[in-house]
């Protein structure tokens, strides 16, 4: 893993998410990222220097974030990009080639009962970017136990699973496998291919009526450091966004989330 981006809200959590990132990009030798998006629309000649305002002081807010943290010697770039959220990340990071997008939950929803914001739930529900979901709060630490919930272990694309496997090798991780039979079960779902046994320690098969339901019924004996899931048309979160955001009462996580892209 060689490139992480990091967007950066106006959330009370925006400088401790951004130490979570910088720690998280130290522990693999990675360049950082750290970037805001603004979408405005003016009239033709009505201000005529308004994104320069905005970019400089974008670029402001962002070197006050980072002045804040312990920088680690990681080499750190601010950008600002101009359009709007999920397009103008999903292009930032393939012209930048980006693996892994760090996201706050909320970044600045004040709401308390929601769980993943408007914000953070566009960018995992509208992209195709790898994303690791970090809880407010959380401070980086090794992670030693990883619990992979999927309902199909058909893999087509071959950089799928790149970042768990980065994740797992960076730390000499335990990779446990949670495969989850559903409504949409079809045949070959619960054939683990060699690609992926090879990496997996314990599996697990349970039948439940959706991949989440699954997580809360096998997560605490699996007691891992890291949840991974995928993001599919009928995936872990998809029914639980007609809107962009998720509530506390449908799902919560106090560990990291890794959201891979879809694998097919």
């Amino acid at each position: 893993m060689k490139s992480i981006l990091v967007p950066v809200g106006t959330s009370k959590n925006a400088v401790s998410h951004l130490q979570y990132a910088v720690d998280f990009a130290y522990a693999f030798g990675a360049k950082l990222y750290v970037v805001q998006v603004y979408n405005v629309y003016t009239k033709a000649g009505t201000m005529m220097k308004v994104d320069e305002m905005i970019e400089r002081e974008s670029l402001g807010f962002l070197k006050n974030h980072v002045n804040q943290v312990n920088q680690r010697n990681v080499e750190i770039v601010l950008k600002v990009f101009k359009g709007k959220l999920a397009d103008t990340l999903e292009l930032a990071c393939k012209t930048l080639d980006v693996d892994l997008i760090l996201l706050e939950p909320r970044t600045n929803s004040v709401k308390d009962e929601v769980y993943l914001g408007k914000t953070s739930g566009k960018i995992v529900k509208q992209t195709n970017i790898p994303a690791l979901i970090v809880p407010e709060g959380y401070t980086f630490k090794p992670i030693v136990k990883i619990l992979l919930a999927m309902k199909s272990a058909i893999i087509k694309k071959e950089d799928a699973l790149t970042p768990l496997m980065d994740i797992k090798n960076q730390f000499k991780a335990v990779l446990n496998l949670l495969l989850v039979k559903t409504t949409y079960h079809t045949e070959g779902d619960l054939d683990v291919k060699e690609n992926l046994a090879k990496h997996i320690t314990n599996t697990t098969i349970a039948e439940n009526v959706t991949t989440y339901q699954g997580v809360l019924e096998h997560y605490k004996e699996n007691n891992p450091d890291l949840l991974c899931v995928v993001r599919r048309k009928r995936g872990f979160f998809m029914k639980k966004w007609e809107n962009n955001t998720i509530l506390k009462k449908d799902f919560s996580s106090k560990l990291p989330v890794l959201v891979l892209k879809g694998l097919k």
